[in-house]
């Protein structure tokens, strides 16, 4: 067995324990290969696991371990492959026709950019009769195994755009980056302001604001899973270039230094020692910063991040004293709460608690991975919220 083969095996096998057993267990796993022991000696000191979890169709793929969206595991991503052509038959023919002209009229292109970290491709919506005033830029991250495509088509934020008169920045990682298209949200050199993948996402969103119509108070950024994960990097690292950011289904600045700990925070566990470390030292190098205002979107049945990580991206921010949570229902859609919070320095935050809700951008369009076409629209309020925040200087 060649050696990469094993260390897949030995990843997978990292995963199913950690369902299964822990965060002990599942980080021994990872010690293991990380040790050179021999990939065979790996695979088979865990076999007997990892065939019972097949039977039980609960393998998750390598990418989940990165914090990306298969939405209920190996099992529902069956079944979302079983009924792709029913899920796309539910997905309205105003939906599939607004998405169509939306980019018949703008314009959705591919750049690439390049400074001393490496070099991105990104795609980017101008929307049509951008003459005028300056416009909004929102940069969107996408989940593991994601592209821009595929995120654009799944978040419909193309076509809000077109309507809203937006740009639209969608960076992709290459798997040369990640074999999974994942974000590095959890290595430390990919966490601080002008180093690693922060400096090329921040090069990409300054690089459109000096040769496009963008306003440069009206920057913002999101992302999905890994996305979510870097783009509350991004804001903390960024506060000057980015007015506000949207997190769906992440995890806070700094939740991670290396694999095992973003295991342990994926699930839920608090920072060990070093990781609280970790995350100091990762504050200290970044510029002084304010607080921006945050829109957090995270499902309660989400089985790959788990939805404490919604409230920790909010840290530092209380329920307003004159708003309380607000349960809310559309017909055929999931429920949700939400909660609309204030820091001390009367920063804005919105937190949507969606229930029922797995590992998946809510009501987002089935033409696109990882989405729940059911729960309520995460691209719409997200755009709403970055719409009425502005920077402030």
């Amino acid at each position: 067995m060649k050696l990469k083969e094993g260390f897949l095996h030995a990843m997978h096998d990292a995963m199913t324990l950690l369902r299964s057993h822990g965060v002990a267990e599942a980080t021994e796993a990872i010690q293991r290969a990380l040790r050179g022991e021999t990939a065979e000696a790996a695979h088979t000191a865990d076999a007997t696991v990892r065939r019972n979890s097949e039977a039980r169709h609960t393998i998750f793929p390598f990418a989940d371990v990165f914090g990306a969206g298969n939405a209920a595991g190996a099992a529902d991503a069956k079944s979302r492959t079983d009924t792709k052509d029913e899920s796309a038959t539910r997905e309205s023919r105003h939906a599939r026709e607004t998405r169509t002209e939306a980019e018949d009229r703008g314009h959705f292109s591919t750049y690439m950019y390049a400074n001393a970290a490496g070099r991105r491709r990104y795609r980017l919506y101008v929307p049509s009769g951008t003459a005028g005033d300056p416009l909004p830029l929102i940069v969107m991250l996408h989940g593991c195994t994601q592209d821009a495509d595929d995120f654009a088509a799944g978040t419909q934020m193309n076509a809000l755009a077109e309507r809203q008169r937006c740009l639209v920045a969608y960076p992709v990682q290459p798997r040369q980056a990640n074999p999974s298209k994942c974000w590095n949200w959890f290595r430390p050199d990919d966490q601080h302001r002008e180093r690693g993948e922060p400096s090329l996402i921040a090069g990409i969103t300054r690089e459109i604001v000096a040769t496009h119509n963008v306003d440069p108070a009206r920057v913002y950024i999101a992302g999905m899973s890994a996305g979510g994960a870097m783009a509350a990097i991004m804001v903390d690292a960024y506060p000057e270039l980015y007015a506000a950011a949207g997190v769906h289904s992440g995890l806070p600045a700094g939740a991670a230094h290396d694999l095992p700990s973003a295991l342990a925070a994926m699930k839920g566990g608090r920072r060990t020692g070093a990781g609280r470390r970790a995350a100091k030292e990762m504050h200290a190098v970044h510029a002084p910063a304010a607080q921006r205002p945050l829109i957090v979107f995270h499902g309660d049945a989400d089985a790959t991040v788990h939805v404490v990580n919604g409230q920790r991206i909010l840290h530092g921010f209380e329920p307003r004293p004159d708003a309380s949570a607000q349960r809310t229902s559309i017909p055929g859609r999931r429920a949700s709460t939400v909660t609309r919070l204030v820091s001390n320095d009367g920063i804005d935050a919105e937190l949507w608690t969606v229930h029922g809700a797995p590992h998946a951008w809510s009501g987002g369009s089935s033409l696109g991975s990882y989405t729940d076409p059911d729960g309520p629209d995460a691209s719409a309020e997200m755009l709403r919220f970055f719409l009425d925040h502005p920077q402030r200087h």
